[in-house]
């Protein structure tokens, strides 16, 4: 599916006031930008889109809490999500807290033992160790745990969707709080916390006090905000925009170590955050020790960095072969059920629930609908959903949850968590296909591609490339450019691996351009393209630079075909 008439209009216009290349205009345009705002776009200033903290309710009650704790030395305790995002606002707290000279203390739960937020146990603990409890990425929902930490104070930096009822916390900073009107409900938990120390900073500077280099810690937010499948739109896009650059640096031993067993060679982008490093910090909460992502992100010894991230990397290859016979079976049983309406879900006996979110991922993406995955063990089952774009899955769970179906549940648009017995599972499932249905989750079609242009190999090159990369970053809410290569010979494909696919074309006329396409032989993608017997193809998908012993190409990164004149 190409652009309209009135975006290809829009598109011209700005290319004949700006000079920018077509292909970047037709890129603007699809993304919303005005011709008035399209060069300012592609030069994002953090300082012009970073909100006031103070716009969040209970931000002035958390950043002065948090001072206070400072300068009165007192006990503070971290108490974060497993996931890369909790993860990354721990160390976030962390790397602030020992810039200066402050220690705290790191508690993150066990996925299976614990499970998702503060539990009763654990803040009784730390509320009798300490003076402060910050929880971080989750806590919104924690009513009665919170209660339970009597003798401390307890701050809730979350973006979880709010209940009815806030928790009996000091503060609880929360985009997404009900009484919230939602401008910021895009952010994740980390770029929370970072807006509290901003503030913090700021009261700091009031008492002429110098607080750390927050924009050295964007590296942090950037992880995050990808990992977490944030919309790349507004301060997000600037906040992921200037975090690559300050991780580009290599100047945190934990992602410096984590780049390096990943074996990334280039300059970081989404790509590398979204499926290279986050999938790693991921991996200790998913099947290892739940705190080691966070250790590895907040640590300053290189030597400490190093040993976590080799153990990060063994556990994330021990997780793709849990995830791997997961996803099979949950395929295999969602279509028996069928895959046609609201939801699609499947269940196992003994499934880990630290691999279910990810399959929920790969159900959503092979059937353009809602997705859950529940594990079930000793008669309860513990889930992970995720949605597509329009659905709000996390109200869904949450409404779930009030009418009794689950244990427990919650969430945000995209992705929920839920805990459901056993004997429940069928009854729930069904009551939440319904609730999809109202906002017309079985209406979804089948995932178009979206095309912002037709372009020639010969006018695919890196310095286009470049700047089509002004316009980022890309990914959620905000997807890269896709590009259709009508009517173009195949020169030559080469399985590569078990199921990729790379190839080489041209028009006929102009230079070959290089193309890779992941995942070819999962599909009929793979075997069409081996067989083309020297047919034109129509082509589409994304261009990358591709970096190899020191030169730039341009390339393709191949997503669909379609034979010409079929």
């Amino acid at each position: 599916m190409g652009p309209s008439v009135e975006a290809e209009r829009l598109a011209q216009a700005m290319g004949q006031s700006t000079g920018l290349p077509d292909a970047v205009c037709r890129t603007l345009t699809r993304l919303g930008v005005p011709e008035i705002e399209a060069v300012a776009y592609l030069s994002p200033a953090l300082r012009d889109l970073l909100p006031d903290p103070l716009t969040l309710k209970d931000m002035g009650a958390a950043a002065e809490r948090f001072v206070k704790a400072v300068k009165g030395r007192e006990r503070i305790a971290v108490f974060a999500d497993y996931d890369v995002d909790g993860g990354s606002s721990a160390a976030l707290l962390l790397t602030w807290l020992r810039e200066m000279g402050h220690g705290a203390t790191l508690y993150i739960p066990d996925r299976i033992d614990e499970g998702y937020g503060p539990n009763v146990p654990a803040m009784q603990a730390l509320a009798r160790d300490h003076d402060l409890i910050v929880c971080v990425d989750c806590g919104t929902l924690s009513h009665e745990p919170i209660a339970a930490a009597e003798g401390a104070d307890v701050v809730v930096l979350d973006h979880h969707l709010g209940g009815e009822t806030l928790p009996p916390a000091l503060a609880v900073v929360n985009p997404n709080r009900q009484d919230e009107d939602g401008e910021l409900g895009h952010l994740c938990a980390a770029a929370v916390v970072f807006l509290m120390l901003v503030e913090v900073n700021r009261r700091l500077r009031g008492e002429g006090v110098k607080g750390p280099d927050l924009m050295a810690m964007l590296d942090l937010v950037a992880l995050a905000t990808v990992a977490d499948v944030a919309p790349l739109t507004g301060v997000n896009r600037a906040l992921v925009r200037q975090g690559l650059k300050v991780m580009a640096r290599r100047a945190r031993p934990g992602l410096v170590a984590l780049a390096d067993v990943a074996r990334m060679d280039t300059a970081p982008n989404c790509y590398h955050l979204g499926f290279l490093l986050g999938p790693r910090v991921n991996a200790g909460g998913r099947i290892g020790a739940a705190d080691l992502g966070a250790r590895l992100l907040s640590t300053a010894d290189p030597h400490e960095a190093a040993a976590l991230a080799e153990k990060l990397d063994a556990l994330n290859t021990e997780r793709r072969e849990i995830e791997n016979r997961v996803r099979d079976a949950a395929l295999e049983q969602a279509a028996a059920r069928g895959l046609d309406g609201p939801l699609v879900w499947a269940c196992g006996a003994g499934w880990h629930p630290g691999v279910v979110g990810i399959v929920a991922s790969r159900l959503k993406e092979a059937t353009n609908r809602p997705a859950v995955v529940i594990g079930v063990e000793d008669g309860v089952g513990k889930g992970s959903g995720r949605s597509v774009s329009g659905i709000d899955l996390g109200a869904s769970v949450h409404r779930l949850a009030a009418e009794g179906l689950l244990e427990k549940g919650g969430g945000h648009r995209m992705a929920a968590g839920l805990t459901v017995a056993e004997d429940r599972i069928e009854a729930a499932m069904e009551r939440l296909g319904e609730l999809l249905a109202r906002q017309g989750a079985a209406e979804v079609g089948p995932k178009d591609l979206l095309l912002d242009g037709l372009l020639m190999p010969g006018a695919a090159q890196v310095d286009l490339i470049d700047k089509l990369e002004e316009a980022g970053p890309f990914g959620a809410g905000a997807p890269a450019p896709r590009f259709a290569f009508p009517e173009q010979a195949i020169h030559y494909v080469r399985r590569i691996g078990e199921n990729h696919v790379k190839l080489s074309f041209s028009d006929g006329i102009g230079p070959r351009l290089e193309a890779i396409a992941f995942g070819a032989y999962d599909g009929p993608l793979g075997p069409a393209l081996e067989a083309h017997g020297g047919a034109r193809f129509h082509l589409a998908g994304k261009l990358e630079v591709n970096h190899w012993q020191g030169r730039q190409t341009p390339q393709l990164r191949l997503e669909d075909a379609a034979r010409a004149g079929a």
